[in-house]
């Protein structure tokens, strides 16, 4: 009876008896240098990039590698530097992969973002046949909002997500230009026939949806659609499902207003033409990194969520949402862990976290049953 009451008492309040239900944090890589990305190598490697212009493998509990040899010559600075990596879908038979890097211009005064393809070699130590397939235009002087996020669609286009480096705003309204875009391109980086925007007259063909500030998490759903996230300013991050030709916005529309106070533009939250985002967070929690979870790994309450990871406050976000696209479930995980840059879903099923200050990969560990 005394034992019964004492684990009562413990579900209660949360002690030890309570704690063992919830999935815990576990350390799998340390030591990395303001890491940026991960993606899971066949041999069960990451591959890991630096923002400082590194790329490394490290296998879980063992140390990062020595630089991959091969990039090309990346402008690190401020938001910018060496961005995400994706691999190929058909990584395990021809070793291609997809990197984003901010990209000097021939001024070496303003920069970009910019998406180049390459081989992997077997060894995992150099990358070979690197090859630039796209440049956002034009290169700006700064050093914010580069974007940078690599999906693979279901039909094996490349989206990747383009910010609109915070001095250019208003242009994240207009065709003529890639900031404050998504574009979705071939992989040799020729342009898709059936974008939005081929053959419209003052449009750049590559874009693929516009109105967007700084997209730093985009993922495929279990459905194959695609969804990304993005930084507001002083609050209104949001949560959207992508679709083609559509206009997400920024910065007509925002649940945000400027740093310090103020309204941006009209100070207007909806317009007529303009999406709504699906989720939105005032104030901002600086997201970055963006998974949907397919597993039951962790039951049936997380499967199906969408996972966030914040910078500002260090915690990972679930999301849950219906059929109609309403939120059902919403919580904050792992509070305290650390700024969080990137959250994938493991070929084991399981979330991956990346640390950005700590340096480190971790793994969201099942509860025990």
């Amino acid at each position: 009876m005394r034992r019964s009451l004492l684990l009562l008492l413990a579900l209660i309040v949360g002690g030890p008896f309570a704690q063992a239900q919830t999935p815990q944090l576990a350390t799998v890589v340390e030591g990395l240098d303001t890491p940026w990305a991960i993606a899971f190598l066949p041999d069960g490697q990451f591959l890991i990039t630096e923002r400082g212009g590194t790329l490394r493998t490290a296998r879980p509990g063992g140390k990062p590698s020595a630089p991959i040899q091969g990039l090309p010559a990346i402008d690190a600075g401020g938001q910018g530097g060496l961005l995400d990596v994706q691999l190929d879908s058909q990584f395990a038979s021809n070793r291609s992969l997809y990197f984003c890097f901010t990209e000097a211009g021939a001024d070496k005064k303003t920069n970009g973002t910019a998406l180049a393809s390459a081989r992997l070699s077997d060894d995992a130590t150099r990358l070979t046949e690197v090859r630039v397939i796209f440049r956002q235009a034009p290169k700006l002087e700064g050093r914010l909002h580069f974007g940078c996020r690599i999906v693979e669609m279901p039909d094996g286009r490349l989206v990747l997500t383009l910010g609109e480096r915070f001095t250019a705003l208003q242009r994240a309204q207009t065709l003529d230009n890639h900031l404050g875009k998504l574009v979705r391109i071939n992989k040799d980086g020729s342009v898709p026939r059936d974008n939005p925007f081929v053959g419209r007259a003052g449009a750049l063909p590559e874009i693929w949806s516009y109105g967007h500030r700084n997209v730093q998490g985009a993922t495929l759903d279990a459905q194959g659609r695609l969804w990304a996230h993005e930084h507001g300013p002083q609050g209104g991050d949001e949560l959207n499902l992508i679709q083609p030709g559509l206009n997400y916005g920024w910065p007509v529309i925002t649940y945000g207003e400027n740093y310090g106070g103020g309204k941006i533009g009209e100070g207007i939250t909806a317009k007529a033409g303009m999406e709504q985002p699906i989720v939105n967070w005032t104030p901002s929690i600086a997201p970055s990194g963006l998974a949907q979870l397919k597993s039951g790994r962790y039951g049936a309450a997380w499967q199906g969520s969408f996972f966030v990871a914040s910078l500002k406050f260090g915690y990972l976000e679930r999301v849950k949402l219906d059929a109609e696209l309403k939120v059902v479930a919403q919580e904050k995980l792992f509070e305290g862990a650390g700024r969080m840059r990137d959250v994938r879903e493991g070929p084991d099923g399981l979330l991956y976290l990346l640390l950005e200050s700590a340096g480190r990969i971790v793994r969201v560990q099942p509860a025990a049953p």
